[in-house]
């Protein structure tokens, strides 16, 4: 009989959404389905999911795509999941039950707690062991709150994770045996994990009053986690027993899948926010004012080999390539959400697909600058109390120029992003990968290259985050036998290289900085 071609089922448990993937031997997706996640704002600032609505739209997901594979052709050879990081689900072990709704990485309840914190001196513990800085974009302050005003109880059943330790859990057999886990991507995003010696810290752990006992184990990002429980699809379902093997945070696998595979290298995922990360090599470096460090990868004992060339076509060395690679980090919180804003909020759009249109029909935005820091202000500036801006308007200006200036903030807000990544004790930018819904529009790419003056590529394939769990989980499974064979599937779409003068993007950029300004909260506000 002819052998079936291995593909790898990839879980993408985002913001909106969860998707679930099955992605091919030579880096295609080759089906997909989709479930949206409702968005609940019990308070102005605060956001939050129902962990069993995102179990529930992984399982829809999964069956609706195994449904439609050919078992005759095809063979699932791994399962990788990917995720939105710092969101933070509280459950009982024991009755498998949330203890409370998710609380979002978008969410900005704790911001009077970050500042309670740093206040009393305690920033230099934190990033220094974390990479992190104190803001309420991350985990900890999370699951602080959950027990101390969300009424969670501490007990010795109680779970406290990440999106990919809850659907882990779920997947391996919940209470049935689940594997309680994460990967050391998602565990450094929590602000309770040392980058450094990689496991988590008790003194983080006891200033943040979170009870060890009740946080995941932390695995590489590539190697076995555990199998599918067959309870959950049934015996005949092409799902039951494969492996998960591949685990990573988001923008993590989006820079995997990428093939950043070496230092300098840099990818941007335009979503609901924009993530810049940049391939800082298998060193921790040195905190860079305005970014975060953060683990990009570990490939484990599973994927170390793999680091070595095979002579692909890409041509590509293992120089400065390791196991446990790091990455600086910008994080902007309001990308793509200014585009919702744009539909929903000022319904001056239809769909997200007017937008470039319309903001391409004008040749300028005419000095009016949007600065959508509706959740507070992520990197280089982190204000979690900025709120969002409009300067510039005039009479003849209208709605053309506002969706331009939507566009062109997303591009600026990148611009200082990789500012402070080559500023002193960073790094020298030699590629910047764009992926994420917005970068279907091509304007936004040119303006990207213009501010950042690097050409900027967009990959055939775009749904590089669910590639780059798959590709985590194919590399420990054999699906992908080196970086190189991964390197040789990615494929540029676009590429746009900077056609305006730099007198031209620095106008526009200065105009932007001063209306920074604007947006930014005073001492009194705070």
């Amino acid at each position: 009989m002819p052998t079936r071609q291995p593909v790898v089922v990839a879980i993408d448990a985002g913001t909106t959404g969860v998707r679930a993937l099955v992605v091919t031997a030579d880096g295609t997706v080759a089906d997909s389905a989709y479930r949206e996640l409702a968005q609940h704002f019990p308070r102005p600032g605060w956001v939050e999911h129902d962990p069993i609505e995102i179990w529930k739209a992984v399982v829809a997901t999964l069956e609706e795509v195994t449904a439609r594979l050919d078992q005759a052709v095809v063979a699932v050879r791994a399962v990788g999941l990917t995720n939105q990081r710092e969101t933070v689900v509280a459950w009982d072990r024991a009755t498998g039950q949330p203890a409370h709704r998710a609380i979002v990485w978008q969410d900005r309840r704790t911001a009077g707690l970050c500042r309670e914190l740093e206040d009393a001196g305690h920033r230099p513990l934190v990033r220094e062991r974390t990479g992190l800085v104190l803001d309420p974009y991350f985990s900890a302050s999370k699951m602080r709150w959950l027990l101390t005003d969300g009424g969670v109880e501490p007990g010795p059943n109680l779970a406290l994770g990440t999106i990919d330790s809850w659907i882990l859990w779920n997947l391996t057999g919940g209470t049935g045996g689940g594997l309680f886990a994460t990967d050391a991507t998602n565990a450094s995003r929590t602000m309770l994990f040392d980058i450094v010696v990689r496991r988590w810290s008790d003194e983080l752990c006891d200033l943040f009053s979170v009870p060890r006992r009740s946080l995941p184990e932390v695995h590489p990002s590539c190697g076995r986690f555990g199998r599918v429980h067959p309870g959950i699809f049934g015996a005949a379902s092409p799902l039951s027993g494969v492996a998960v093997s591949g685990v990573a945070g988001d923008q993590h696998a989006a820079l995997f899948g990428q093939a950043c595979f070496d230092p300098g290298m840099v990818k941007v995922t335009y979503g609901t926010g924009s993530f810049v990360l940049a391939n800082a090599g298998g060193t921790c470096p040195p905190p860079v004012d305005g970014l975060v460090t953060t683990i990009g990868w570990d490939l484990g004992t599973d994927g170390a080999a793999a680091i070595g060339t095979d002579g692909g076509a890409a041509g590509l060395h293992s120089a400065g390539r390791s196991p446990v690679v790091y990455a600086l980090e910008g994080s902007v919180f309001t990308s793509g959400a200014a585009i919702q804003w744009l539909r929903d909020g000022l319904e001056i759009i239809g769909s997200a697909a007017e937008l470039e249109p319309l903001a391409r029909s004008v040749e300028s935005s005419e000095g009016v600058v949007v600065v959508p820091a509706f959740t507070g202000l992520g990197s280089p500036h982190f204000d979690p109390w900025a709120r969002g801006t409009i300067v510039g308007l005039s009479r003849g200006l209208g709605r053309a120029h506002l969706a331009r200036a939507v566009v062109e903030a997303m591009s600026l807000q990148v611009r200082d992003v990789l500012t402070a990544m080559e500023g002193p004790g960073g790094m020298r930018v030699t590629a910047l990968r764009a992926d994420g819904g917005a970068s279907a529009m091509t304007l936004l790419l040119q303006l990207q290259a213009d501010q950042s003056r690097l050409p900027v590529s967009r990959p055939a394939a775009v749904e590089t985050t669910a590639i780059g769990a798959a590709m985590l989980a194919g590399l420990a499974e054999g699906v992908w036998g080196s970086l190189d064979a991964l390197s040789d599937l990615w494929r540029p779409d676009v590429t746009c290289e900077p056609v305006c003068s730099v007198e031209e993007a620095d106008l526009l950029h200065g105009r932007w900085l001063d209306a920074l300004e604007r947006a930014r909260s005073r001492p009194e506000e705070r």
